[in-house]
């Protein structure tokens, strides 16, 4: 009879389809995520890509695994961090190779972001400088967004000044041609950078958890460089509740706006 209500579970006619769901009816992007160390993974920024259905595949560069030779089946790439300088390519022959790869993913138009070391390698391939800084950088410390950060959708949310998480011997002394500087610290005027439209460099560690920070602070160069695992852990309590929240921020904002699940 007309004007009776469906029984359940049945369509009505005159009802619109549903929308259908984006992550079932778009293809996931794949990411290839260069990993330096057994205790670096992609973490926070990981966790969120996950979630968002992307496929993730990590090389192990410290383990020999190798760089791609194309990137016929990559939509971004992601370059974590490590305790190496870009300039070791003795002792991890790897990095010159990364950073070829870095290189032709950016020409390629492809999503880049580099954090840490990733950032350093991304810096130089671009034709930055890295250098080593008056002394090892271990610990907390305030970094504060430029100008163009303020701007950028990338630190949307993010405040103008924040506690962030530093672990570096080396850092970038100057950023690669063109690029725009988006954060710096009273220790290293380049603490994050962007080239072109998708490619970033995050040079101090958004990304890591409480674990992460634990392991971390417990490695052997963090007692080599003359500092105490006990007295950075000890300050932890004192910045982990918007450090954590923060460094999710950003990472929901780059998975958001350089690996958009609509990207095709």
């Amino acid at each position: 009879m007309a004007g009776r209500d469906a029984g359940p579970g049945v369509q009505r006619r005159d009802q619109p389809e549903p929308a259908p769901d984006i992550r079932t009816s778009l293809p996931p992007m794949s990411l290839l995520i260069f990993q330096h160390h057994r205790d670096e993974d992609a973490a926070v920024l990981g966790s969120v890509l996950a979630h968002h259905g992307h496929r993730l595949r990590t090389v192990r560069l410290d383990l020999g695994q190798q760089v791609p030779v194309d990137f016929d089946d990559i939509d971004g790439v992601v370059a974590l961090g490590g305790s190496m300088a870009p300039s070791d390519s003795g002792a991890a022959p790897w990095l010159e190779a990364q950073m070829d790869a870095l290189r032709r993913a950016h020409v390629g138009g492809l999503p880049v972001v580099g954090i840490g070391l990733g950032a350093q390698v991304l810096a130089v391939a671009l034709g930055g400088k890295v250098e080593s800084g008056a002394t090892p950088q271990v610990g907390w410390s305030c970094v504060r967004l430029a100008f163009a950060g303020t701007t950028d959708p990338i630190f949307g949310g993010i405040r103008s000044e924040s506690i962030q998480f530093h672990r570096r011997r080396q850092q970038i002394s100057e950023p690669p041609g063109g690029a725009a500087v988006l954060a710096g610290s009273e220790h290293c005027r380049v603490e994050a950078f962007k080239v072109g439209f998708r490619t970033y460099g995050i040079q101090y560690h958004f990304e890591w958890t409480q674990a992460h920070l634990e392991r971390v602070c417990r490695a052997p160069f963090v007692a080599e460089a003359g500092f105490v695992a006990e007295k950075i852990l000890g300050e932890a309590p004192n910045y982990e509740e918007s450090y954590l929240r923060l460094g999710r921020r950003l990472a929901q904002n780059i998975v958001t706006l350089l690996f958009p699940f609509d990207k095709r």
